[in-house]
């Protein structure tokens, strides 16, 4: 059991790190391209909710084959070849195919790596956090040192040889893994459909898609935004190892007092910290600076998924939690990320970065109000209630 965790540790940090390499650069990379700010909001978000739908496939696949260490091969095996269309491949439709398979398959090897290590842990008499947080501390010190690699090896033309060589180390780790079959309960269209029907939940989906628009247009376009602004690449890496790293404590502290608040009231207050992170990055044009408040995630994005993830679950009803968690990541990773994408992207080429981050403030501040809103109504009928 302990070469089993040591195992896990290491494909946590090594898969997180070939991540670390494509979403800081790749928009740089497509925009060397000659593609335009909305194209490249599209290609990096049209991806992730394609992969929400793909997951219950792989995982059917790996009970009905009772194996999860073969399936997880397959997938990384073929994300692997769908990047190699990425880089051989031109033409803006070559690239969204591409992006749409490496997604595909990416994506959706993370819920299988997570059951293995689930179980682990659960056997090992360990946290399950032990071996996840590996998965940051690859993610972060890649994407601080892989701006400085790409310098030295050749430069962004030479993103798929970084890629490819640190894929070399998860997939002979893989081979250590002791298999586990698969599990986890599937999406049923009655449950989906009772899941419709809630209102309240419903309700919260169409806040959080409100809230969710800047934070995924900024995912996939501030890298673009700090060339803008005459940032080298290298600093790409920086912003997005800083957010990652500022996770950490946040997701370490916070479940011990977040009883003592209710989830909307917090939720509120997210989207006002929000409505401030996004005005400050409309009117700051120092790339230092921004890169900076991207520490700022710790106290938005970090609580804003923790807080959200236990709302859903408490907005459905016991059996249907999975398809309540399933739902919620649609809304974050996919309709929010391709809305966010093709909008904010849109909104660039028009008007610059400053108009777009102007642009997701204004949305956070609506959201703000009506999660603020809600909670006022919602307490006063509880008290009503008593």
């Amino acid at each position: 059991m302990k070469n089993q965790i040591w195992t896990l540790r290491g494909l946590n940090f090594f898969y997180y790190a070939t991540t670390a390499v494509l979403m800081p650069f790749l928009p740089i990379y497509f925009e060397l391209k000659g593609y335009s700010s909305a194209q490249i909001g599209l290609l990096m978000m049209f991806g992730p909710f394609v992969a929400i739908f793909a997951q219950p496939l792989w995982g059917y696949l790996s009970d009905r084959y009772h194996t999860l260490k073969l399936i997880i091969f397959l997938l990384w095996t073929c994300t692997l070849l769908s990047s190699t269309g990425i880089f051989v491949t031109e033409g803006y439709g070559w690239s969204f195919l591409f992006m749409l398979l490496l997604y595909f398959f990416m994506l959706s090897s993370v819920p299988l790596l997570d059951s293995v290590t689930i179980k682990a842990t659960i056997h090992a008499g360990l946290p399950y956090g032990s071996v996840r947080m590996w998965g940051s501390l690859g993610f972060t010190l890649m994407a601080m040192t892989a701006g400085s690699v790409l310098s030295l090896i050749g430069g962004l033309q030479s993103i798929p040889w970084l890629y490819w060589s640190i894929w070399v180390f998860p997939l002979v780790l893989l081979l250590f893994l002791k298999d586990e079959k698969g599990g986890g309960p599937g999406i049923s269209i009655t449950a989906l459909t009772s899941v419709l029907k809630n209102r309240p939940f419903l309700w919260f989906l169409l806040l959080i898609f409100l809230l969710m628009i800047p934070h995924r247009m900024n995912d996939g376009l501030l890298v673009l935004y700090l060339k803008d602004l005459g940032a080298p690449d290298s600093m790409a890496g920086w912003a997005w190892a800083l957010a990652a790293l500022s996770e950490v404590p946040t997701f370490a502290l916070l479940g011990r007092y977040m009883h003592r608040f209710h989830e909307l009231a917090l939720l509120g207050m997210v989207a006002v910290l929000y409505t401030v992170r996004w005005a400050l990055y409309a009117w700051i044009t120092d790339p230092s600076i921004l890169i900076a408040l991207q520490l700022t995630h710790s106290v938005t994005f970090a609580v804003f998924w923790i807080v959200a993830v236990q709302y859903a679950v408490r907005l459905v009803p016991e059996e249907l939690r999975s398809t309540g968690q399933a739902m919620l990541a649609a809304v974050f990773l996919g309709l929010a990320g391709i809305t966010g994408g093709f909008v904010g992207g849109y909104i660039k080429d028009l008007w610059g970065g400053q108009a777009m981050y102007g642009f997701g403030a204004c949305l956070t501040a609506i959201a703000a109000v009506l999660l603020l809103g809600t909670h006022a109504v919602s307490r006063k009928e509880r008290s009503l209630q008593k």
